[in-house]
Order: C-alpha cells, then structure tokens, then sequence
C-alpha cells in the first residue's frame, strides 16, 4: 500500500471527523433505529467511500441483517450469520479469507465484530474499500463508529424495554386492585351459617375468584370461579363476570337463569378462546335448602355430622365454550345442622410430591376429616399447611389457590 502523505493522512481524518458527527447528530436528534441504520449505511458509503456494507446485530438472542448494501451482494437480510465467523471473530477486525465461507459472502473483504462488555452485539462486514482507506487504523475507527451506533441502538432499546416494563408493571398494579375490589368485604357469619375465604395467587395477578353476595334476611348466594389464563385479561374478563352477575341477582332472576345469561356473556366477550369453571351455590336460611349449580368446577365436598360425604356435581359444562349450555341442571339438597362444606379451585388438589403422587380431592378430604370442628380459618391454615408439606421438595405450586368454606350450624 503506499505511503499516505500527511495531506491525505489530513483528509482522511477529517472525513473520520464527517462521519463521526453524523452518526452522534442522529443520535442527539433521537432518531429511529431505521434512521440510526440508514445514516450509518450512507455515511459509510459517503464519507468513507465504502463500497459493500452489511450490518448484522443480535436481537433478543437472534443475528439479525439490518443493513445490507453494495453492487454484486445478495439480501443478506435472508441470510443466517455464518457459524464460522461468531466462533472465530470475537474481539478484533478478522479478514474474511480466514473463514470458510459460502460464495455469497466472497465480496466481503473484513468483519468487525462490536463488543460490549464483553458480548458481540453486532458485526460489520465491509468490502471494496478505496485503498486510502483499508488501514489498520482506518478499521479501528469503523470498529469505533460501528461501537457509537451499536451502542445508542442498545440504549434505545433499553430504554423502550423500561418503558414497556413500567407499563406492565402500572397494567398489573391496576388488575391486582380490580381483582381485590371483586373480592367481597364482609363475609357471612351469624346464628345461622359461617362462611370464609382464602385466595393465594400464584403469580401477581391470578384467575380465581370468589363471592358471596346477600340477596334477603335469609338467602345468599355464594361463588368459587377459575378463568382460563391468568394475568390482566384474566382479572378483566372476571370483572365483567361480576358485573354481570350482580346485575342479575339485582334483577332477581333464578339459579339457572344467572348460569344462562352468565355463560352467553362470557361466550360474547371471549369468543370461545376462553373460559370460566364455576360452582354456585344459593342457599336459604329459613328452609336449609342449598340449591347449586356446578359448571366444570372441582366438586364441592358436603361433609354432615351424622352422613355420608356428598359431592355436588350437578350442574353443566363450563362457561364460555358454548353459546347455549347443554344439560344444565340445578341441584337442590337439605342441609343438615352442623355441616361442613368446602369449595375451592384446583390449585388446591394439583400439588404433586417428589414421586408425582396428587395431594387430590383424597387430601383434601383427609385435612377436612381431621379438622371437622376446628374453626374456619383454621381448616383453611390446615389446608394450605398440608399442600406445603406435601410440596416440600416437588416442583412447587402451578395455579392460584382459592378456599371458601361454609359452616351451617
């Protein structure tokens, strides 16, 4: 190569200078990423009279092609980064005929490789450079620029990322108080039935619910659900099935009406992508008459004094799958004095052990059986004491737990 004159050496440098402000003009205008790109590719190619341009730069783990530029090159953007080059060219410019490579990439005369600390974020592929400027010094100022543009295309994603985390973050905030003002306040509890709740999300914002909602001096009705998914979609589809609830009950429609009108609700609003498992129960002081409707929900347990255990499967499918509901049936059973019952979702039973073996309804029963008489939240500590321990050492709890429990004294 000859020997660069100091005036050429001056010129070459205050094209270095050219190019530098133009990148960190772009970056200080805050310019798009697409723009960031398009300013690297034209100064490049302007400024420092390179003639073949391709910029590859990783993406949530994946070599993306974002520029790809130069007489005779294929679209690299359809082309993986060869695997010769991310294993071989990890700190320093490396001449393309070190690597085995395809013939498309032959035009191609050096890969520049943009570290931060420590990790390749991108890699510069550069061919046909004016012979002015292919010195080791010249490379080491691309390595440079391309650092500059890498770098506040990083920060810009960063930043986005904080945004978009910020956001989750205000999106969840809101679904966790949605979710606990669906929540009842005041729950049941006088001469005649005791109720209690227990709800532990499995992640910030879960799909359980429950109500209890007084319709008189002597009825209640009362409600253990489960949305499919979880999250902020979840917490709004159940609003809407509260709404819609105690829309009904204000309107004073029947058992078996509230199932209907509920389902075509949810079925309205979710299209059949998602669906709610229910179990409603209407119970009336005065008679001691439950009647109850179990919509694809994990059987409440009925536990008497002085009969056998009855589990409440009555009812129909889940709500939401269907426009109509098929077979729906509402069950109605006596309730003797000084029974138990005991709903709840499936996070409670789908708790395995080191061997697979389900705690199950069989576990539930056990820790019911044992504690007939202890106080409501007491069974419900008991409960969630004993899935604790079954879990010890498995693979931890997968859903929302939730636990409602009526004493009928």
């Amino acid at each position: 190569m000859p020997t660069i004159t100091p005036e050429k050496r001056l010129f070459l440098k205050e094209r270095e200078l050219g190019a530098l402000l133009e990148i960190t003009q772009a970056i200080n205008q805050d310019s798009t990423e697409a723009a960031l790109y398009k300013i690297f590719q034209f100064t490049l190619l302007g400024q420092l009279t390179i003639r073949r341009l391709v910029l590859y730069v990783k993406e949530e783990s994946q070599w993306v092609c974002t520029v790809s530029f130069g007489a005779g090159l294929p679209n690299f953007r359809t082309l993986p980064l060869p695997s010769s080059v991310l294993a071989g060219c990890r700190s320093v410019p490396c001449p393309m005929t070190s690597f085995q490579v395809s013939p498309e990439w032959e035009l191609l005369e050096t890969v520049i490789p943009v570290v931060q600390n420590g990790e390749v974020l991108a890699y510069v592929f550069i061919g046909n450079v004016h012979e002015d400027y292919a010195s080791e010094e010249a490379t080491n100022f691309l390595q440079t620029l391309s650092n500059i543009l890498v770098g506040a295309i990083e920060n810009r994603r960063l930043a986005r990322q904080r945004v978009a985390d910020a956001a989750m973050r205000k999106e969840i905030e809101i679904a966790q108080e949605v979710q606990t003002m669906l929540f009842p306040r005041k729950l049941p509890n006088d001469s005649s039935v005791a109720v209690h709740a227990s709800y532990v999300p499995h992640t910030a914002v879960g799909g359980d619910y429950y109500d209890v909602v007084s319709l008189d001096a002597d009825r209640f009705l009362f409600c253990v659900a489960d949305v499919s998914g979880k999250g902020v979609a979840a917490s709004l589809l159940m609003s809407n099935f509260q709404a819609g609830l105690r829309t009904l009950l204000r309107q004073q429609a029947d058992l078996a009406t509230v199932v209907q009108e509920l389902n075509n609700l949810i079925f309205r609003n979710a299209g059949g992508d998602k669906f709610i498992t229910v179990f409603f129960g209407l119970y009336n002081r005065a008679t001691r008459r439950l009647q109850y409707v179990n919509a694809g929900h994990n059987d409440p347990l009925l536990l008497g004094e002085d009969a056998p255990l009855l589990v409440l499967k009555d009812g129909t499918i889940m709500l939401g799958v269907m426009d109509e509901l098929p077979m729906l049936k509402v069950g109605e059973i006596q309730v003797p004095p000084r029974t138990l019952l005991l709903t709840y979702t499936d996070g409670l039973t789908e708790v395995f052990d080191t061997n697979q073996n389900e705690f199950g309804e069989e576990g539930v029963l056990r820790v019911l059986r044992h504690n007939r008489y202890a106080p409501l939240p007491t069974v419900h500590r008991e409960l969630l004491r004993e899935i604790e321990a079954f879990n010890t050492s498995g693979t931890g709890f997968a859903d929302d737990i939730t636990i409602l429990s009526c004493r009928f004294k």
